[in-house]
């Protein structure tokens, strides 16, 4: 390597650019900023990563950065749909940094909520005499992960709130940068709740190791891309199965999909793909399985848009499962979901049975999914849902 050229890492700009020219994104002159925003912190983490190692090029480095000269990270905040969380995960898959995590904030503060209680646990059964668990928490959190990337950081739960400041202290001390997405600015996270003054003293750390970063892309993209494509598909072939492809990735918009689960009463939901705030399963994963209006509930809550694959014709020997699609549709309805179904026919050809209760009910089902396609739903659907998607 030469000395000339020390930019021995990729860049979130040209990545961006790259799926401009591809034609998968439309060029955005904030997104494009904020790419070389990303781009430049990639740079911070890169030199103080150098200048602690005891590599030929660290003496270099070490004179512009030294070891106790933080890197601050970036607080990204901005409406909807406008690519915060694509161009956080650029930049999270380019950080030349092996110690790195990305994570929806509340999964963060689950898993922190369940270390603390394992540290109290050790301590009450007399194998640590450390009083505070928030030291050793955070020592663990730091040996893991060097650069944490958060989506949707949020604070709504008053256990969160009073542990934040401490945590995060703990955690910048230790040298970890911050990276976020929000919908929110960082003075007003938490706003209105209890006790919020004991809060205040994280919302002015926090500002003092983030840059915070508005977002003001002109529209929302994922919206915008995923209106174009039609939400209702049938009959169950490969020109249909291409489409749900498309429509798929146009409301990814390019992130990582993972598997991941949701807790309901003590019982474990698999969501066998999701990606942001796109979860995606057959009609079995759904319906096939002993799961109840609960169950999906609690999707939803995670989830803006719900992808259905293969649901097929049914009749009354399927009628449980009959059922559990009727309460299903009636939730995601009721909700506003935005819903994107392939099916072996249309909604009124769905059931077949003429008998049983569930024939009567399903004319429901059949009316709604067809209101679901409307112009009308779809533009509802994104605007009333829950806050909070990036």
């Amino acid at each position: 390597m030469s000395h000339d050229n020390l930019k021995v890492f990729p860049s979130v700009s040209e990545r961006y650019q790259a799926l401009v020219q591809a034609g998968d994104l439309d060029a955005d002159p904030a997104q494009q900023q904020l790419a070389l925003r990303f781009d430049r912190l990639i740079r911070d983490v890169a030199t103080k990563r150098l200048a602690t190692k005891s590599s030929a090029l660290g003496w270099l480095f070490s004179r512009k950065s030294p070891r106790n000269e933080i890197v601050k990270g970036l607080y990204v905040y901005g409406e909807v749909g406008r690519g915060k969380t694509m161009l956080m995960d650029m930049f999270h898959e380019l950080v030349p940094v092996k110690r790195k995590r990305r994570a929806h904030f509340l999964d963060f503060m689950a898993d922190v909520h369940e270390r603390i209680n394992a540290h109290r646990q050790a301590l009450k059964n007399g194998e640590t005499k450390q009083d505070d668990p928030i030291p050793p928490v955070a020592d663990a959190l730091a040996e893991q992960s060097w650069v944490l990337c958060f989506d949707e950081f949020t604070v709504t739960d008053i256990a969160d709130a009073m542990i934040l400041s401490r945590l995060f202290r703990a955690l910048f001390e230790r040298g970890v940068v911050l990276v976020a997405t929000s919908n929110v600015l960082p003075d007003n996270l938490y706003r209105d709740g209890l006790n919020r003054q004991l809060f205040l003293p994280f919302i002015d750390l926090l500002k003092t190791h983030v840059d915070v970063v508005n977002l003001d892309a002109r529209t929302d993209y994922r919206l915008e891309k995923l209106n174009r494509m039609p939400v209702y598909l049938s009959p169950l072939n490969d020109e249909n199965a291409r489409l749900m492809e498309q429509a798929w990735h146009a409301a990814t918009d390019g992130a990582s999909v993972v598997q991941d689960s949701v807790t309901v009463k003590g019982r474990t939901v698999v969501i066998p793909k999701a990606a942001r705030h796109v979860a995606r399963f057959t009609f079995t994963d759904l319906c096939s399985k002993p799961l109840g209006a609960a169950d999906y509930t609690a999707i939803i809550q995670r989830y803006k848009t719900i992808f259905i694959d293969e649901v097929p014709v049914l009749d009354h020997p399927r009628r449980n499962e009959a059922k559990r699609f009727i309460i299903l549709i009636d939730i995601l309805y009721h909700h506003h979901v935005h819903v994107v179904i392939s099916a072996a026919a249309p909604p009124d050809k769905l059931y077949v049975a003429t008998r049983g209760t569930e024939a009567f009910e399903f004319d429901r089902t059949a009316s709604r999914l067809f209101e679901m396609q409307s112009e009308e739903y779809l533009e509802t659907a994104d605007a009333s849902r829950a806050p909070g998607v990036a």
